[in-house]
């Protein structure tokens, strides 16, 4: 019988059997830890660069061009929010031209109709605002005089020092003998540069939206066709052209309800206004009425806008600070009531959005296009994420966007 083999301590000293055991059993345990080298993420350093230099280079053509990409955006949603009706008469054997000019014209001559009704308010309005800002001026003054304290002194006071100076400072002095006294003299105000500049804003105004009427007729008038389009161009799998369908579906249901949402919600905040003013005995209150429900389109900006405003001009008409504030108030209850109640409510779960991501992209977009960025912005973020969410490069972009 072979004896059995034993192992070579020989490299290990003359250290006693049970000591030897310990330090392998020790270099067992801290070899993985300690002694193999940390692992490390590759990182390709070009292609990110080029992502980078890629972002850059779309904002900045967005920026550029987006006398171009605002009516077309805006086209784009408008077209997601009537199709439906569209169809609807398509299947009542209405061809889809006539259809959607009977729809636009409808809509058109509604909101004009309206917008007529309320021009005698408006009229009244605009009349009222020289003798408003008198009675602001007054009443700032009136205050101002009631809690003047040591600030008002020390206005007086740098006022007296800076007629003492100018009295003391003589002709000989400013100009000197043989030098020619110069007086410099600010422009006066020109009205008629003001005019042109108001009637060339309101001229390019007209010209956006009736490019907006146009594209939002031609997408209503073409149907599905660009759908099909997009589908056939995919690629020759079924898969792709499966998951083009999807992305066009999701973008299609989420668009339309956030319209929807967002016009019934906005219609129901103005009459809710409306009738709030009148209970108060606002003046021109169907104005605004009105004006909370367009602004209310606008996230975060319009209701600002409207409750500042309600404010001022509860101020104005009643004269008391607690009536401006109670004015100001109710503006605010109603946008707070529909932004953090009834919205929620509505959309629910389905579109799936990280509110806090909605709201920087909101704000980035506002930067870029300014308040039809405002109101773009949560649409344009939907289509973003409807697309990431199946693109499989693209899925950290949708998994960051989401909830």
């Amino acid at each position: 019988m072979n004896p059995v083999a034993q192992p070579d301590t020989s490299a290990l000293g003359s250290e006693p059997p049970h000591d030897v055991d310990n330090r392998v059993d020790a270099i067992d345990t801290v070899a993985p830890t300690a002694m193999l080298p940390a692992a490390r993420i590759p990182v390709d350093i070009r292609s990110h660069s080029l992502t980078v230099l890629t972002v850059l280079a779309v904002v900045f053509v967005l920026h550029w061009a987006r006398a171009f990409f605002i009516p077309l955006m805006l086209g784009i949603m408008l077209s997601y929010a009537f199709s439906p009706l569209v169809n609807r008469m398509h299947k009542w054997h209405i061809p889809r031209a006539i259809g959607a000019a009977m729809l636009l014209i409808t809509i058109v001559g509604g909101m004009g109709s309206l917008v007529y009704s309320l021009s005698d308010d408006a009229v009244q309005l605009i009349e009222t605002l020289p003798d408003a800002a008198e009675k602001f001026r007054n009443t700032l003054r009136r205050e101002w005089g009631k809690t003047e304290g040591a600030m008002g002194q020390m206005q007086k006071a740098a006022v007296q020092i800076e007629s003492a100076a100018n009295e003391t400072i003589t002709p000989a002095a400013t100009a000197p003998k043989g030098v020619t006294r110069v007086l410099i003299e600010k422009p006066k105000l020109n009205i008629a540069d003001h005019l042109l500049t108001g009637t060339m804003g309101a001229t390019v105004f007209v010209g956006q939206v009736v490019m907006v009427f146009f594209m939002t007729y031609f997408l209503l008038v073409s149907g599905d066709i660009f759908r099909r389009k997009l589908v056939r161009i995919t690629g020759p799998t079924l898969s792709k052209k499966k998951i083009t369908l999807q992305v066009l579906d999701e973008i299609t249901a989420q668009i339309q309800r956030f319209l929807l949402v967002r016009i019934s919600t906005s219609i129901l905040v103005g009459v809710a206004t409306w009738l709030a003013f009148v209970w108060i005995g606002l003046e021109n209150a169907a104005i605004w009425g009105f004006a909370s429900g367009v602004f209310n389109l606008i996230p975060y900006l319009g209701p600002a806008i409207v409750t500042g405003a309600t404010g001022l001009v509860g101020f104005l008409q009643f004269g008391t600070v607690g009536m401006a504030v109670a004015v100001a108030g109710i503006s605010m209850i109603i946008t707070s009531l529909e932004g953090y109640l009834l919205t929620p409510w509505l959309t629910g779960r389905a579109s799936r959005m990280n509110a806090v991501m909605v709201f920087v992209g909101v704000l980035f977009w506002g930067w870029l296009w300014g308040v039809w960025g405002l109101l773009l912005g949560a649409p344009i973020i939907m289509m973003i994420k409807a697309i990431c969410d199946r693109v499989e490069d693209f899925k950290s972009v949708g998994e960051l966007l989401g909830k």
